[in-house]
């Protein structure tokens, strides 16, 4: 290849001797042309002031015919005989001036012709240079681009690789032989080096990214468990305390037993089931599945109540809570309602009387027309007033 790219250098060098070759001969053709339009110039000038000699000469001529034929009149007369020949001999010495101005007008002419030719042919020349001379500067473009392009070298930079006296035939033969054996060498990538770069920059990225992605899960790890102990911490915590509640709403609301809630066993806290534990009185300890309809109601509402005591709550909607209980269950849990009705207001949905009996304020929806609903509301210690007014 570096054979090769001194070969371009040879042709290169050999281009541009011819160039300045071709630059010097056509400077010469300049010249001659210049030297070839001045004398035409001059020539020029001399042939229209010879012309203008003729004119006069014309004239003169043509005033002495006037004055010959007034004289040939007159020539019978003596005395104009002498000034007769006298202007004959002037006309004989200007037909003689006269052929030699013709003469010379040819010789001009010709000479003026011949300077056109040589003019045409200098001219023709120049272009036939010029011509050449941009061909040349083609080629040596191309030449520079394609040494560019081959191997990113400008003239400049090339020149210090030029061989003094390098053999043209050899490198050929030589360049054969290399292109062959990089054929034999396959497939070359020759964005090997940048591709490699990209790569281990796109591995260092991705490295980093993998050591702070697992320093962020180390992190995240920590932190989870920190909150898993302190979420079991606090499910203990307010698991006991609702327990606690729970034993005592169940007491109150049963008129005795005892009742308790278990986490399972062999099982994280915080993924462990609840299991409730009830013994109303009279029956022994046993799973809530094992009771009675009504008495899983009121283990299920001491669990609420167990809750609210925790957690209490400015207010709290009851849908037919009790509609499983039977009426002294029911009298009870409207009791226990009322007295914890002092830091909780309740609404209450019910059909049941001992559960309305204890209810500061009834509200119901009556049908005094078809298709007319209407709300009706009573506040029962004004009702009571009145009845015992009436009564009274």
């Amino acid at each position: 290849l570096k054979k090769r790219r001194e070969e371009f250098y040879e042709q290169l060098t050999d281009i541009k001797v011819k160039k300045a070759s071709c630059e010097s001969e056509l400077v010469a053709i300049n010249s001659d042309i210049e030297r070839a339009e001045k004398g035409k110039i001059d020539l020029k000038k001399s042939i229209q002031e010879k012309r203008l000699m003729l004119q006069i000469n014309l004239t003169e001529i043509s005033k002495l015919d006037t004055q010959f034929n007034e004289i040939a009149h007159k020539s019978k007369q003596t005395e104009n005989f002498a000034k007769l020949q006298d202007v004959r001999d002037k006309l004989a010495s200007l037909d003689v001036y006269k052929n030699d101005l013709n003469h010379k007008l040819t010789n001009y002419d010709e000479k003026k012709m011949t300077l056109n030719n040589e003019i045409q042919v200098a001219s023709d020349k120049k272009y036939r240079e010029e011509m050449m001379l941009s061909k040349i500067d083609t080629d040596i473009e191309t030449l520079q681009e394609r040494v560019f392009e081959e191997y990113e070298l400008t003239y400049s930079l090339a020149l210090p690789f030029k061989i003094d006296n390098f053999n043209l035939e050899e490198g050929i033969s030589e360049t054969a032989r290399i292109k062959k054996a990089i054929s034999h060498l396959g497939y070359v990538n020759v964005n090997a080096i940048e591709q490699l770069e990209e790569v281990s920059s796109r591995y260092n990225e991705l490295t980093s990214q993998r050591d702070d992605l697992t320093k962020a899960e180390s992190d995240l790890s920590k932190i989870i468990k920190e909150l898993i102990s302190q979420m079991e911490d606090k499910f203990k915590t307010e698991f006991d305390k609702i327990n606690d509640n729970f034993k005592q709403v169940f007491k109150e609301l049963f008129g005795g037993g005892r009742a308790e809630l278990r986490l399972q066993e062999d099982l994280p806290i915080l993924e462990a089931g609840v299991d409730i534990v009830a013994e109303p009185p009279g029956k022994k300890l046993q799973s809530i599945t094992l009771l009675s309809g009504g008495e899983r109601a009121l283990t299920a509402i001491a669990i609420l109540f167990a809750i609210l005591k925790l957690r209490p709550m400015p207010f709290c909607i009851l849908d037919e809570i009790e509609a499983a209980l039977d009426d002294a269950n029911a009298e009870r849990f409207a009791k226990y309602l009322k007295r914890f009705s002092k830091n909780t207001q309740f609404i209450v949905i019910t059909h049941r009387k001992p559960t309305m009996e204890l209810a500061d304020t009834l509200y119901g929806v009556t049908m005094e027309e078809k298709g007319v609903s209407k709300v009706v509301s009573v506040k029962l210690s004004d009702a009571i007033k009145n009845s015992t007014e009436e009564t009274r």
